[in-house]
């Protein structure tokens, strides 16, 4: 296997998954009901941080100097992310970011950088290409054309990600190491999937 068989894989075999994370069920979840944009840029600047925060973990733990700065410019992106998202929100104040959740606890406890790799910057990456996706068809159905743009801006630089992780594996990995990137990536779409169908869940109660 090689990273285009490993995306090609991941996306096949969960297709469900990323279908619903870029449905309008997400504007749902993450609103508690009608979609409303103020809630939407809370949970995108939510989303950032959780990742910031986790690879500078993984940045202060790598052993590895390359794979050090790979995560380290990753954690870099996403500070910029979450600035950028929480410049555009019109109510910000006391917004408390929640740095973690099911996903980002999930690829807090990897340890091994392969599995990092394919679980932060090609499982997770898959996922925030759906919802960023979404976000920008709500903003611009909205008239919300500042917001559309940021979130068209951070869908390339996130593209961009993927690509890197993609490279990083293709360099690093052999043998066993694809399935178990193809295992972690997965499992990472389906955590992000899981929690999107356990908060709708919690709506129709």
């Amino acid at each position: 296997m090689d990273a285009d068989g490993l995306r090609a894989a991941v996306e096949a075999e969960y297709a469900a998954d990323l279908d619903l994370l870029g449905s309008r069920d997400l504007l749902v979840a993450l609103s508690g009901g009608e979609p409303d944009p103020a809630a939407l840029l809370a949970a995108a600047a939510d989303s950032e941080y959780a990742a910031r925060e986790t690879f500078h973990e993984w940045t202060e733990s790598a052993a590895d100097p390359t794979l050090r700065e790979t995560f380290a410019a990753v954690a870099d992106q996403e500070d910029d992310h979450y600035r950028r998202v929480r410049a555009v929100m019109t109510d910000d104040a006391g917004h408390e970011p929640a740095r973690s959740g099911p996903m980002h606890a999930y690829l807090r406890g990897r340890e091994d950088p392969i599995q990092q790799v394919a679980s932060g910057m090609v499982g997770r990456t898959l996922v925030s290409l759906r919802t960023h996706e979404r976000l920008i068809d709500f903003f611009d159905a909205a008239g919300s054309r500042d917001c559309a743009a940021l979130f068209r801006d951070l869908r390339s630089e996130t593209a961009a990600c993927l690509d890197d992780g993609l490279a990083t594996l293709d360099g690093r990995a052999e043998g066993d190491d694809w399935a178990a990137a193809e295992a972690v990536a997965g499992y990472t779409i389906r955590l992000a999937a899981d929690d999107l169908r356990d908060a709708l869940r919690d709506l129709d109660r």
